[in-house]
């Protein structure tokens, strides 16, 4: 009867090893296929004058380490929220320093493109460039003005921006 029992608990045991290795390559081996390293999830809150930016975009320039090794990261600014993405959807940034840009602008394609396709010839989209005011200064659309800098660990990380005047 012990003889049973230990052949069973031997046996079980081989299971759980063998389900253990197969879990652990599985997980280990999911990834994408961008090739890069990993990326780490990067979300935040963009603010202006203390209210959220309602819609907008940020970019993520790689300063250390420089391209080719960084790579830019980005995401839209709905409501004030914002997920980086550098290969695929919301994957983050790779860990380094940034420079950091933020554009947002009352000109909403969508509207103009509604009936047809939108060319940047046709008169209604240069009426509305003309009319376009940017809800935040325009320097923080540029790298070299914004001043706004940013580092990504190596874990997932938010990072809020409060913009002033």
């Amino acid at each position: 009867m012990i003889a049973v029992l230990n052949a069973n608990v031997s046996r079980w045991r081989w299971i759980a090893l063998t389900l253990g290795v197969t879990v652990t390559t599985v997980i280990l081996g999911c990834g994408d296929d961008s090739g890069l390293a990993r990326r780490y999830r990067v979300t935040g809150m963009v603010r202006y004058k203390g209210q959220p930016v309602t819609k907008g975009t940020i970019a993520f320039e790689p300063a250390n380490p420089p391209l080719p090794e960084g790579r830019h990261a980005s995401g839209f600014i709905e409501n004030g929220s914002y997920t980086l993405t550098t290969a695929t959807e919301g994957d983050g940034a790779l860990p380094g320093e940034y420079n950091v840009v933020i554009s947002s602008s009352s000109l909403d394609t969508r509207e103009l493109a509604k009936g047809g396709l939108l060319h940047q010839g046709d008169a209604a989209h240069q009426k509305a460039l003309k009319a376009d005011k940017s809800p935040i200064p325009i320097k923080y659309a540029r790298a070299d003005s914004s001043g706004l800098k940013a580092k990504v660990e190596a874990r997932p990380t938010t990072i809020n921006f409060d913009l002033t005047d």
